[in-house]
């Protein structure tokens, strides 16, 4: 009998340790979902955090896996789907970011990999010209699937056709993960290797 109450409190105790390692995670009060799906296949977040620029919240963003990776290597070697959520913090020029995007992959991405990319960048780039700006509350999701390439939802909805390079995708990711990072503290949070709330607010 004390056995059996013995196993019943480790199952009880297991569960209460699962239930708070899914707990939803908030950043910027932002509520970041501890899984995704993307297609047929369950995505676990991997980390997420506030992108500043001086004192100011630009944007969060969320990093969703397959499977946990706590270096830039393992995330891009990590098979399945990936997704990258991000969502503005406050009002910015959407012609304006995607030139900062375009220049954060050229900053982080191997010559080979970025000539790679090219297509895809330019769709980028048109994509956020016409969406002239971005304001606080919306959101885009740049998702990949092996095989199918790397579509970019805008509010929910699809607004490219598949990128099909994966070097597009890697290259893109490189911004926040790369050696020269948009936000050191934010490649941190997206890795899984600091609190989430944690940012430095003066990182440039």
């Amino acid at each position: 009998m004390r056995q059996l109450i013995s196993l019943s409190v480790g199952a009880l105790l297991a569960g209460a340790l699962t239930l708070a390692q899914a707990q939803t995670v908030e950043v910027g009060g932002v509520k970041y979902e501890p899984t995704a799906q993307l297609g047929n296949t369950p995505l676990v977040l991997n980390g997420a955090g506030v992108r500043y620029k001086a004192i100011f919240k630009v944007y969060t963003a969320g990093l969703y896996l397959t499977k946990k990776a706590n270096t830039t290597e393992a995330v891009l070697a990590t098979p399945g789907p990936k997704r990258i959520h991000i969502v503005m913090l406050r009002e910015i020029n959407a012609n304006e970011l995607g030139k900062l995007f375009t220049r954060g992959m050229e900053d982080n991405a191997p010559k080979d990999e970025f000539s790679k990319s090219v297509s895809g960048t330019l769709k980028l780039s048109q994509l956020f010209f016409e969406k002239k700006k971005l304001v606080a509350g919306d959101s885009f999701s740049v998702d990949y699937t092996p095989g199918v390439g790397t579509v970019i939802m805008i509010n929910g909805k699809s607004s490219t056709e598949p990128i099909k390079e994966p070097e597009f995708f890697s290259a893109l990711t490189k911004i926040w993960l790369g050696q020269s990072p948009a936000d050191s503290a934010l490649k941190d949070a997206l890795l899984g290797k600091a609190p989430a709330q944690n940012n430095n607010p003066m990182v440039n």
